[in-house]
C-alpha cells in the first residue's frame, strides 16, 4: 500500500463506507449542488457489497452564478440549466482532475481502475460522466442520476478508448430542474461516444429531481454486474 489521504485534498474529508471484507473494488459517488457526501454515504450503505468501498467526497464551497453568486458546495460554477447556456469549462476540467486524483490514489493502493466505478446525482452525476469519459483509464462504469453531459460539444474527441464503458442513467419524469428530455438528449449523445449497447437509460414516472427507492434496484445491479465487482473477478 502507498500514499495517504492527505496527499489527495478531496479524500482528506471524504466520507468513506468501508467493506467488511478485503476491498477489491470502489465506487466514488458525487453529490449534487449545495449538498455534501454525508447523505449519499448513508444511502449507499443500503446497497453495500462486502468487498466494495464507497467514497463520497465533498465539493468545495464556491460562488454559484445560477444561485445569484451565493457560496455553496459545488463541483463547478453553473450559469444555467439548459443545453445552450455557457459552461464553466475550466472549473469542470479542474473538478474532473480532482476526481481522477482519487482514482489514481485508489489504484496505487491496490484497487485497479477497471474495478473503480463513478456515480453521482445532478451536478455530481454530470461530473462523473465527464470524468469517466476523459479519464486515461477504462473504468468499471458510471451511474448517472438526474444529470447531463458537461461540455458535450467537446466529445467524442475527448473520449478515445472508452467505447465499452457501461453507463446507467436514471431520471425522474417529473424533474422540473433538469427535465427528463435533457437526460434523453444526453443518452443519445452518449450513444455516439460509446457503444450504444453500453448505455441504459431508465425513467421514473412521477419522480421529481430526487432519487427514489425504485432507482436503487438498478443501481445495485449496476454496481454488482456492470462494474464486474464480484469478488471472484479480482
Amino acid at each position: 500500500m502507498c500514499g495517504n489521504n492527505m496527499s489527495v485534498p478531496l479524500l482528506a474529508e471524504a466520507v468513506t463506507v468501508s467493506g467488511n471484507e478485503k476491498e477489491t473494488a470502489a465506487v466514488i459517488f458525487l453529490h449534487g449542488l449545495g449538498d455534501t457526501g454525508h447523505g449519499w454515504a448513508d444511502t449507499l450503505t443500503g446497497i453495500q457489497l462486502p468487498h466494495v468501498k464507497f467514497i463520497c467526497p465533498h465539493a468545495p464551497r464556491i460562488p454559484v452564478t445560477l444561485s445569484r453568486n451565493v457560496t455553496m458546495p459545488a463541483w463547478f460554477d453553473l450559469m444555467g440549466l439548459s443545453p445552450d447556456i455557457p459552461e464553466d469549462e475550466s472549473g469542470i476540467k479542474e473538478a474532473a482532475e480532482k476526481i481522477k486524483a482519487i482514482i489514481e490514489h485508489e489504484a496505487k493502493n491496490g484497487i485497479p481502475p477497471h474495478r473503480i466505478m463513478l456515480g453521482g446525482f445532478s451536478q455530481g452525476g454530470a461530473l462523473s460522466l465527464y470524468t469517466a469519459l476523459t479519464c486515461q483509464h477504462q473504468l468499471a462504469g458510471v451511474v448517472a442520476l438526474s444529470c447531463w453531459l458537461p461540455l458535450h460539444k467537446t466529445f467524442p474527441s475527448a473520449s478515445s478508448g472508452h467505447q465499452n464503458l457501461p453507463i446507467l442513467q436514471c431520471h425522474g419524469e417529473s424533474d422540473d430542474m433538469i427535465p427528463v428530455h435533457f437526460g434523453a438528449m444526453t443518452a443519445e449523445k452518449l450513444k455516439c461516444i460509446v457503444n450504444p449497447q453500453m448505455i441504459t437509460f431508465k425513467t421514473y414516472p412521477g419522480i421529481p429531481h430526487s432519487s427514489c427507492t425504485q432507482v436503487w434496484e438498478p443501481c445495485h445491479a449496476s454496481v454488482a454486474s456492470h462494474a464486474a465487482m464480484e469478488a471472484t473477478k479480482v
